[in-house]
């Protein structure tokens, strides 16, 4: 029976590298299993035609950002585009969120420019899953929006991952770790001393539940909830999870092609490979979240399959669902006296001489 406030998600069906053909198959198994959903089906009409279910709509849109495009022609030349016209739902009120498969930097530089950055928030950030061995996903923000960081934007990021993880996670108050090259907290550079010492002040004042440094090998522990990092990191250790994975996909293919000794030896190992595979399987971890923006926007891995694309609907139907954005104006304001204070420290060492 379909809900009389259902949940509307806007659906970039042109983005990714595979476009109409994945997206509109995973918006079919979407609404098989979410009878209180709707879904605005956005993109070129002839190509979504055949699409036929009461509780999905088309939305035309005549362009379609590409995966190479310059982000000036994505965000200046490209206006009827369907990744804009999707994020445009959101804005408009139509859409409790919106995803897309689409380039990554002009999805987060159109979603910035049509949804505008929430009060608090500097610089909006990616956050996603990386698996982790303890069969669940360790939130790690931020995946490569903002390369460089001051210690005010990692604490941002620390606030905005926390209220993330409990709605999504239903985890009220998850732990924090900011990633370092060592546990010590004299370790690391400036910058992540500085931040560590604004974490920790946020910890006092109940404002986060931090855990202290962390190392890249607690990502996959599982040893905190959330890790924070600046988008340069962050970029390079989820490239390497996903190269991990693939590797992983590779051994057990080819394996079985080789001579009898290591055919034997992979049909031996397979149980165990096939079952790390699948738990460090990137698709069931699908769907950034473009945190700190007035509006909820959804980012799916461009290469995603139907199953993939799926999950990346499910996080932004559940992040609209419990009110996402309305934890994170809540965490934010509370926290707003301790990112003020630090702002206004940084400001008075710059300008005392």
């Amino acid at each position: 029976m379909t809900s009389p406030n259902p949940i509307t998600v806007a659906v970039d069906c042109m983005g990714g590298d595979h476009g109409p053909r994945v997206t509109l198959a995973a918006c079919r198994r979407f609404l098989l299993t979410h009878p209180d959903a709707r879904l605005l089906l956005v993109g070129r009409s002839e190509a979504l035609v055949g699409f036929a279910d009461p509780r999905a709509e088309v939305v035309a849109a005549s362009e379609v950002v590409e995966m190479d495009d310059p982000l000036e022609l994505a965000l200046r030349k490209k206006k009827d585009s369907s990744m804009r016209v999707a994020i445009e739902q959101v804005r408009d009120g139509k859409a409790g969120a919106a995803v897309s498969a689409g380039n990554t930097g002009a999805l987060m530089a159109i979603a910035r420019y049509v949804l505008k950055t929430m009060d608090g928030i500097d610089r909006p950030a990616i956050a996603g899953q990386m698996p982790n061995f303890k069969g669940g996903g360790t939130t790690m923000l931020d995946l490569g929006a903002n390369v460089d960081c001051t210690p005010e934007h990692l604490l941002q990021f620390a606030v905005m991952g926390s209220a993330l993880v409990s709605v999504l996670q239903n985890k009220q108050n998850p732990t924090v770790g900011l990633l370092n090259i060592g546990e010590e907290a004299i370790k690391g550079n400036e910058i992540i001393k500085k931040t560590g010492e604004l974490l920790r002040s946020a910890g006092s004042s109940g404002d986060l539940n931090f855990h202290g440094n962390v190392e890249g090998n607690d990502i996959f522990k599982g040893t905190v909830d959330i890790v924070v990092c600046d988008g340069f990191v962050g970029n390079v250790a989820l490239k390497a999870s996903e190269g991990l994975a693939t590797m992983i996909g590779g051994f057990l293919k080819t394996e079985f092609s080789r001579n009898i000794f290591t055919k034997i030896a992979a049909l031996l190992a397979y149980p165990v490979l096939s079952a790390f595979k699948n738990r460090v399987d990137h698709r069931r971890y699908n769907g950034a979240a473009l945190l700190g923006l007035r509006g909820l926007v959804f980012k799916s891995h461009g290469s995603a399959d139907e199953v993939a694309f799926e999950t990346a609907l499910n996080r932004a139907y559940d992040a609209a669902r419990n009110q996402l954005l309305d934890r994170v104006r809540e965490r934010i304001a509370h926290a707003a006296p301790l990112l003020m204070g630090a702002q206004a420290e940084r400001s008075e060492a710059v300008t005392t001489p």
